[in-house]
């Protein structure tokens, strides 16, 4: 095992997550690989996607990202941590059958007197056999076929992703599913071993430098599924402001801490603010409770500013509103309105 190269500052985790995640410099990509860049993104609300798609590439439309969905390029499943997740078509199955065993055991865990584990393979058969027969079902259908408590988690027994409209910009209501094995065919012969091996090295390129614990927080999985997969890996170690060890691809971005960064506008749910990246701070503490709010079940979308939050926006009435947590110099808030008219414009 190697040495440890260095201590990086928080500042230097900060500027290694932004450029992993595209918000240094927007990148020209195709939008699945710009999607398996960033590590999936969460899609429990519609425009979330897009706008985390938007502030990422250069010259993105809104049908650019229907299209992706409606070619199925782009998928909308139950990925990490049983939440709805945007996937490339490549990435997927292996995702899927990564944590499949593990999104099982903690749903079972949290319905435990409420749902029993053999029910739910029946659930799925009755799932299953029904799509099979009618392509795509409704929520409400799903619900009178086997029951709301049931119909809540069977996905995690039979692959289902959201049809589009259901789930786009258009239709927001994400209600509308399809067996994932008929959209975008089956998984062939990759294994759940794959998988967490892809997960591992997806998580490691998005979001790292970082931990081992992390890695497995993020991904839903325990930290012992994890280890066969970093142990295969040639990894970089780091130390990080408190003296953890963080670990990371070789050859992986790590600009400058002094590199500048530019405004950002973030969507609802983006997975740079979650819990995994703490140590970055890019979400400052004092901001968490703000942002995301037991009162404001959709969170807020927050602006970034030198690299961090800053405050919130949101649309209204054709334009886009900010709301500063903190004083903004004119310069600054300059860059925000300009940010905030394309914004705007990609919204009409």
């Amino acid at each position: 095992m190697s040495a440890p190269e260095r201590q990086l500052s928080r500042r230097d985790l900060n500027r290694a997550l932004l450029a992993r995640q595209g918000l240094l410099e927007r990148a020209r990509a195709p939008l699945p690989r710009m999607v398996e860049r960033m590590g999936c993104l969460q899609a429990q609300y519609a425009p979330s996607m897009y706008v985390g798609l938007w502030t990422r590439l250069e010259g993105m439309a809104r049908d650019d990202v229907t299209r992706a969905l409606e070619r199925r390029a782009l998928v909308q499943g139950w990925l990490m941590r049983i939440t709805v997740h945007l996937a490339s078509r490549a990435d997927y199955w292996p995702i899927a059958l990564a944590v499949r065993e593990a999104r099982r055991k903690v749903w079972l865990r949290t319905r435990k007197g409420e749902v029993g584990d053999a029910e739910m393979p029946e659930a799925a058969e009755i799932v299953r056999r029904r799509l099979e027969d009618a392509g795509q079902l409704h929520r409400k259908d799903v619900v009178a076929l086997v029951g709301k408590p049931r119909a809540e988690g069977v996905g995690l027994w039979v692959d289902l992703v959201r049809v589009p409209p259901s789930g786009t910009w258009e239709r927001r209501r994400a209600d509308v599913f399809g067996l994932a094995e008929a959209w975008i065919g089956p998984p062939g012969d990759v294994t759940a071993e794959q998988g967490v091996a892809l997960v591992v090295r997806r998580h490691l390129s998005a979001f790292g430098p970082t931990t081992r614990a992390d890695v497995a927080g993020w991904a839903g999985l325990p930290a012992g599924d994890i280890e066969p997969a970093l142990d295969a890996l040639q990894l970089r170690r780091f130390r990080g402001p408190d003296g953890e060890e963080l670990i990371d691809l070789p050859r992986a971005p790590l600009p400058d801490a002094d590199t500048p960064a530019p405004v950002r506008f973030l969507p609802w749910f983006d997975a740079t603010l979650l819990a995994h990246v703490r140590r970055t701070q890019i979400l400052p503490e004092e901001y968490r409770p703000r942002v995301f709010n037991i009162k404001n079940p959709r969170s807020v979308a927050p602006f970034l500013v030198d690299g961090a939050v800053a405050g919130g926006w949101y649309p209204e009435d054709g334009r886009i509103v900010l709301d500063p947590f903190e004083r903004i110099d004119r310069r600054t808030r300059r860059a925000l309105d300009e940010e905030a008219e394309r914004l705007a414009e990609f919204y009409a």
